[in-house]
């Protein structure tokens, strides 16, 4: 579990690629991996990880990422160099600052608009149509890891409204038109579309879109 609240940003420091399968080493920096354990969840750009191994000295962890998350995520499209949005694994008493987040990605949105100000920023996201009866607007949604509130809802994707915190704290900052982003929904939300879908087909023999 993990609160949607990014930590830092962290650099990739080597990608080692086999077929259908990557191994990640980032460097967040000693103060981010202490009373670390192998086998915990770190999420990474959103997705949640397992540590494979770490030096917390030296500031490094290891992850390894198999098919199954390079096809859902942009964790295959990484670069050595590039930096990434870093969340510990939430502790019990930890302050939620953001919403539930699971780290398993749905989807990615690809950026179609951007406009930025000095003290602003509006981004339009666009992705599949299929995903969109689940975002709201002023709802919940994750996005590279990101707890954030949806702004307007499209038939195509949605908007977002972004702070210069957030701007400055994590990835976002540097995201231009045509990248694109890991999406995690909000599970509550998910829930509850799915129930009243089910009830209504099975009472009202309404179709399920």
């Amino acid at each position: 579990m993990f609160t949607g609240i990014v930590q830092t940003k962290a650099q990739l420091t080597a990608v080692r690629d086999a077929t259908a399968f990557r191994q990640l080493i980032i460097q967040p920096g000693p103060e981010y991996l202490q009373n670390l354990s192998r086998g915990a969840s770190i999420a990474i750009n959103g997705v949640c990880l397992t540590v494979t191994d770490f030096d917390s000295a030296a500031g490094w962890v290891s992850f390894d990422v198999i098919a199954e998350t390079l096809s859902k995520t942009n964790l295959g499209q990484l670069s050595v160099g590039d930096r990434v949005n870093f969340e510990r694994s939430l502790s019990f008493g930890s302050e939620i600052g953001g919403h539930i987040v699971s780290g398993h990605i749905q989807t990615t949105a690809t950026i179609t608009a951007l406009d930025k100000s000095a003290n602003n920023c509006a981004m339009r996201l666009t992705l599949a149509a299929e995903y969109m009866r689940y975002i709201l607007n002023k709802g919940f949604i994750a996005v590279e890891g990101c707890s954030l509130t949806v702004g307007e809802t499209y038939a195509d994707g949605f908007s977002l409204y972004l702070i210069p915190e957030t701007l400055s704290i994590t990835t976002l900052g540097q995201k231009q038109p045509g990248d694109m982003l890991n999406i995690e929904l909000d599970q509550q939300t998910q829930i509850i579309v799915q129930t009243v879908e089910r009830i209504m087909a099975e009472r009202f023999a309404v179709p399920v879109i």
